[in-house]
């Protein structure tokens, strides 16, 4: 059909027509109109019901016009819908409903005028439309119904199956009772009146009730009574008592508030929440004495300062204030909670510390103030700002101090033993690397050794207080760290060796020690140590450095980067020492008697024992200046460390008859040089006979004792283990 087109859906058929052949109903020509609007004759167009034009104008002609929706529940028209009836206006209409908790006598709630009213009220409580938890009774009134408690239960805010109800407790007055193991009959009596109160409770006057609390506890504290005679430590038991417990009412009291809590909904729930903080001056009373234990990193302060707190107790210079929430769990909160105290004026004295403190209670009941997880932020005159990770009872207290003075005779000791160690080592050093007579694994060792410790006591003797410049401070700690863990790194290869050879006595299996020992020494000696420093400046930079001196933060623990290492050193060749005494005594024993007893009295007795103290015994004494034997134990630390490079050029030289008769070639080698006017070159290689078995393992013994049964005399001159 030509100018026409057809379109077929399933049930459903559209005729198509071009826009150019639209026909007006009466068969002429029809206009183009916008939406929302209709012809009315070939060049005039008309907004459908609901719709007005823009323009104001009824009948328009061109297709630019915009009808546009009558709100016909707004000015000017304003539908009535009757009562107990809201409009609402949808896009070229309207429609009434009934308001909630009302109903069409039909049963619906949409009509379209005011005749067709019929809204009346719902009975939401009898018909079972409400949402009042079966702890409540619904009660309806006009147009809704409201959940109510019982007589003296506490309405609180539950989640449940998704929604927000409202259940009903009955809160009883939280237990408090009199601490156990105090005579006191002023607490007696405070108690009695907190069990008067438990008594009369009703929720609806928690108000009255925190209010006559507060005042009993006030009257107690002003007027102490008997209290003030009670030994210190049942004063502070009390205090503690009193802080807890009235913190654990309170945190129950304040829910039932007649304003009530602030609550928040959140996907995971709602519950109320509560924020208190109660101030109670009087406490300072039965606090007057309480001791102050300062955290890790207090204490590290003040020794890295040279601060000791003095044995008088602190003072407190603000009011007690208990900071509580509803929650309990608050001893490692997210962010920090910062206290302003107001206190009376003071300004502390050079000596004189103030801390941001909290009440720590003890399991005996007891307690003491402490500064674990608070820090001062800033003080004034008349006031602390405090931070603390946790809740508790907190408080600003100043403390007596003094400056610890650096001991003198200490002082003395450690650069005159230090010098002389320095000399030994070098001395020391030279003789190892010179002496061809004793060249051999455990010299090589030895000379590790004392390169390292030389290093050491040189840097430290003149740069352990560069503290000005942080990065130069920085790397001499470093430095430090590296070369006396090097040390006792040499001198645990050492105490292996020393065991080896014990073990391998016979001549013939020195060699495979000797060789053992050259490839392990080196990569040990000098890489662990590397190793050890570089993981520790990876991790904790910072710590490398302190205000006062160039070595190890105490912070984090970070000391122990070394000092573990030394322990472990130090247990392992004690154990090594152990061994190898206990093999050479079996292998003595069953030589000649007048040999065992010989070696046994002048080499096993007095070498060993040297031995041992160079191995890094003395640096134990370090771990134990604590406590009373602290001074005792500094002054043998400081005296037996520093000469640890004397103790070395002692044993391993002056006591070793090889060496001796090499410095006397030497000596003489000298003297003949000044007497005689030709230039004179002395040698390494003029050794005496004796001295050209340096090859020989070190230790050696007869390969058959039928030849020498009695003599105790043998052609090996070598020294035993190494350190004759």
């Amino acid at each position: 059909m030509k100018g026409r087109y057809f379109a077929f859906h399933p049930g459903l058929c559209v005729l198509l027509i071009p826009l150019g052949a639209i026909a007006h109903k009466n068969g002429a020509p029809c206009a183009r109109c916008p939406r929302n609007a209709h012809c009315t004759n070939a060049s005039s167009c008309r907004c459908d019901p609901g719709f007005t034009s823009l323009s104001g104008k009824v009948i328009f002609s061109t297709s630019s016009e915009v009808c546009t929706d009558i709100n016909e529940c707004g000015p000017p028209l304003y539908m009535s819908c009757g009562s107990l009836a809201h409009c609402h206006n949808v896009e070229g209409s309207y429609y009434c409903e009934c308001a909630p908790g009302h109903e069409l006598l039909s049963g619906g709630t949409k009509f379209q005028s005011e005749k067709e009213n019929t809204c009346q009220d719902v009975d939401e409580c009898s018909s079972g439309k409400h949402q009042c938890h079966n702890t409540t009774h619904c009660i309806n009134v006009k147009g809704s119904y409201k959940c109510y408690c019982h007589h003296d239960w506490v309405a609180r805010s539950r989640p449940l199956h998704g929604l927000n109800f409202t259940i009903c407790e009955d809160v009883p007055f939280p237990s408090w009772t009199s601490p156990s193991g105090v005579n006191s009959q002023s607490l007696s009596r405070f108690f009695d009146k907190v069990q008067q109160l438990s008594q009369d409770f009703k929720p609806a006057l928690a108000k009255n009730t925190i209010q006559d609390l507060m005042q009993e506890i006030d009257e107690l504290l002003e007027i102490p009574g008997d209290l003030e005679t009670l030994a210190p430590s049942e004063q502070h038991c009390v205090a503690t008592h009193l802080l807890v417990g009235l913190e654990d009412v309170l945190r129950v009291l304040s829910k039932l508030l007649p304003n009530g809590p602030l609550t928040t909904h959140a996907p995971a729930g709602t519950g109320p929440s509560v924020v208190g903080l109660v101030s109670t001056p009087g406490t300072a009373k039965l606090l007057a004495e309480a001791p102050l234990v300062l955290d890790l990193q207090q204490q590290a302060v003040l020794r890295e300062h040279k601060e000791l707190l003095g044995e008088v107790s602190p003072v407190l210079l603000s009011d007690v204030v208990s900071a509580f929430v509803s929650n309990k769990d608050t001893q490692n909160l997210g962010s920090p909670v910062t206290f302003i105290f107001s206190h009376h004026s003071v300004t502390p004295g050079p000596t004189q510390k103030v801390f941001c403190v909290f009440w720590e209670h003890s399991q005996d009941g007891g307690g003491h103030w402490s500064t674990t997880g608070c820090r001062m932020a800033a003080t004034g005159d008349a006031s602390t700002t405090c931070e603390c990770s946790h809740l508790s009872s907190f408080a600003v207290l100043m403390a007596h101090g003094h400056i610890q003075q650096e001991d003198p005779v200490l002082a003395v000791i450690t650069y005159v033993g230090l010098g002389l160690s320095l000399l030994c080592l070098l001395l020391a050093a030279l003789t190892f690397l010179l002496c061809k007579a004793i060249q051999n694994t455990s010299t090589s060792l030895h000379l590790q050794l004392s390169i390292c410790l030389f290093l050491a006591h040189l840097l430290f003797l003149t740069a352990i207080d560069q503290t000005k410049i942080k990065l130069l401070c920085t790397i001499i700690a470093g430095a430090l760290h590296y070369l006396y863990l090097a040390s006792f790194t040499w001198m645990l290869l050492d105490g292996l060796h020393l065991f080896l050879t014990a073990r391998n006595l016979m001549v013939v299996n020195y060699s495979s020690v000797s060789r053992f020992m050259k490839r392990l020494m080196f990569p040990v000696g000098y890489g662990v140590p590397a190793l050890i420093v570089a993981i520790s400046a990876a991790s904790r930079p910072s710590l490398y450095g302190t205000p006062t001196r160039c070595w190890l933060h105490t912070d984090k623990g970070f000391v122990w980067t070394f000092l573990g290492p030394v322990c472990t050193i130090f247990s392992i060749n004690l154990a090594f020492f152990l061994m190898t005494f206990w093999i050479v005594k079996n292998k003595l024993s069953s030589l000649n008697r007048d040999v065992s007893t010989l070696q046994n009295t002048r080499m096993l007795t007095l070498k060993a024992t040297a031995q041992l103290l160079i191995l890094g015994c003395t640096w134990c004494l370090g771990v134990l200046q604590v406590g009373p034997a602290a001074r005792v134990m500094a002054y043998l630390f400081t005296i037996i460390n520093s000469l640890q490079g004397a103790f070395i050029f002692l044993v391993y030289c002056l006591l070793s008859q090889q060496v001796r008769e090499q410095y006397g070639k030497w000596f003489r080698g000298v003297r003949k040089a000044k007497a005689e006017p030709e230039n004179y070159t002395l040698s390494s290689g003029a050794v005496s006979d004796a001295s050209k078995h340096s090859a020989a393992p070190d230790f050696c013994l007869p390969s058959s004792l039928s030849k020498y049964p009695k003599s105790g005399t043998y052609p090996c001159h070598q020294p035993l283990l190494g350190i004759g």
